[in-house]
């Protein structure tokens, strides 16, 4: 009871915030609810005099809801149907999620930016945005202006790929009686699903291609979803050896985060179901949630940012964001070439 008297009036807070967040997210999904969350958390933070009543419920919306969000992610993905078609992309996925990652960590080197910000990037840019830096953040420990570093920078460079990707796609000469090439190249070098959607979207509408550039491109994505699994166990362990050198304590509950268990359980739940006969669109109201869960864990962690912090040193990271934006569609492009696919 101490708990929730403790948190409520963060919570009620965020909820204020997210529902605007969330229905301006569906009138413009090439911006989607969690920038509209972090922005609207951002600007509201610096009328609130007296922050203290609320911080719990904040920092427990920032923390925990995030954490719900990502476990309810896995009721969206039935394994069988994406092993069964993300197959042919597989390769492609693995260069370019290893291509960012790459970048990432040079450039954290050569240009000094803080790793948790670096690491953010260069897995939300390879996997799948805001997701991506939803699953991660808790595993690193990022605090919650890291976390709006990384999506403001994903945020960008997701708009832009969406706006100039399908003309990027004819000019370059992806097949317009297909939505194969473009749906591989839209799943693979696009961040965020929201921006996957319209891009892909995009293309269909303009080639009369039905829903095929969309279904191949939400396949693509899915798959790379998967990769949330084993960076965020690599970067649990990572982080468990550095924290026990300094310490010399070894905890090995630390070793691997807990909620990304529960969202394996919950994918395979999900392709059980499917595969006794259960309708996905069963799960569809947990997929709405874990959407809905993501904005308010957005709204909360720009109530704890500071804007004018996070405009100064967002060159850098912009810098990162951009490399790895583009080290991806070159790389997605150069295999798909190799393999014939365009």
């Amino acid at each position: 009871m101490n708990s929730i008297k403790n948190n409520f009036a963060g919570i009620v807070l965020v909820l204020f915030l997210a529902i605007p967040a969330w229905i301006l997210g569906k009138f413009y999904p090439v911006v989607g609810g969690p920038v509209f969350a972090i922005l609207l958390g951002m600007i509201t933070t610096n009328f609130i005099k007296n922050k203290l009543p609320f911080q719990k419920g904040i920092l427990f919306t920032s923390k925990k809801i995030l954490q719900y969000a990502v476990i309810l992610l896995g009721f969206g993905l039935n394994l069988s149907v994406v092993l069964e078609t993300g197959v042919q992309s597989l390769p492609i996925i693995i260069s370019t999620i290893t291509t960012s990652l790459v970048i990432a960590y040079v450039l954290q080197k050569l240009l000094n930016i803080p790793v948790k910000i670096s690491t953010l990037i260069g897995v939300g840019s390879s996997i799948c945005g805001g997701s991506a830096v939803a699953a991660t953040a808790p595993v690193i420990n990022a605090n919650d202006e890291e976390v709006a570093q990384a999506i403001s920078v994903i945020f960008f460079f997701n708009v832009l790929a969406a706006l100039i990707f399908p003309a990027f796609g004819s000019f370059i000469g992806f097949s317009t009686t297909s939505g194969e090439a473009f749906g591989i190249f839209a799943g693979t070098a696009v961040n965020d699903t929201s921006s996957v959607t319209a891009a892909a979207a995009t293309w269909d509408t303009i080639y009369n291609l039905g829903s095929s550039t969309l279904d191949k491109a939400v396949t693509v994505k899915l798959t790379r979803t998967l990769a949330i699994i084993p960076i965020t166990l690599f970067l649990a362990i990572k982080s468990t050896k550095d924290s026990n050198n300094r310490n010399n304590k070894l905890d090995i509950k630390k070793i691997f985060p807990f909620f990304i268990l529960y969202f394996i359980a919950a994918s395979i739940i999900t392709t059980i179901s499917v595969s006794l006969g259960v309708d996905a669109s069963v799960f569809s109201p947990l997929k709405n949630l874990s959407k809905f869960f993501i904005v308010m864990a957005m709204c909360a962690i720009g109530l704890n940012t500071n804007i004018i912090k996070l405009i100064k040193t967002g060159g850098k990271p912009i810098i990162m964001g951009f490399s790895c934006w583009v080290g991806i569609t070159i790389v997605s492009l150069l295999f798909q070439y190799i393999l014939g696919i365009w």
